[in-house]
């Protein structure tokens, strides 16, 4: 988290900012949730593990976390902790030639799933990545149960790679080329990197 602790994305409904102490407590208590862990095959943690877990990805070169908040909610608290929404991950590798993102985002808030919000995301995660990190691949591992999300990956044209019946995950990958650039370009009004 080394790379975005100190920058936010700011997009139509969301804004995304990097992952501090202060949201820890928030994002636990979406974390004892056995529908979500599943779904992000996480294991449940205490509390302090999870303040632990924060402190590890804050000093992470390889891992970009941002909280998910609602942009509208935000404008309206300017408390970053109410308007949590969900958190959203960049893991990176290298290969020889490329640099590789894999990609882990969760709505946890209910009430913000089935409106956009995830696909705003996704764009926002692989923009960022493409624009500072330099990624030419990127790589999303999502629970077969997850059908929602296999669908919004599908419609970026991420292609299977491999499936697990064992693990009950499904792998999807996505080169960077002229048209997935051109793509990125045109599927948001706003898109903004400010200083946190």
């Amino acid at each position: 988290m080394k790379l975005n602790s100190s920058t936010k994305i700011i997009m139509s409904k969301v804004v995304l900012v990097p992952y501090r102490i202060s949201h820890v407590e928030k994002y636990h208590s979406w974390m004892n949730s056995d529908e979500l862990r599943k779904q992000t095959a996480s294991e449940r943690l205490s509390l302090s593990e999870e303040y632990e877990m924060q402190q590890t990805w804050l000093n992470d070169e390889n891992k970009c976390t941002f909280i998910v908040l609602d942009k509208e909610m935000l404008e309206t608290s300017d408390n970053e902790v109410e308007s949590m929404i969900g958190d959203a991950n960049l893991y990176l590798t290298s290969t020889e030639k490329d640099l590789i993102g894999e990609i882990g985002l969760m709505i946890a808030e209910t009430s913000f799933r089935g409106r956009g919000y995830g696909k705003e995301v996704l764009i926002g995660l692989l923009n960022y990545g493409i624009k500072r990190l330099n990624i030419r691949k990127f790589v999303a591992i999502i629970s077969l149960d997850n059908s929602k999300s296999i669908g919004m990956f599908h419609k970026l044209n991420f292609s299977k790679v491999s499936e697990s019946i064992v693990f009950n995950e499904l792998t999807l990958a996505r080169e960077v080329d002229a048209d997935f650039l051109q793509f990125l370009e045109h599927s948001t009004d706003i898109y903004v990197e400010a200083p946190t």
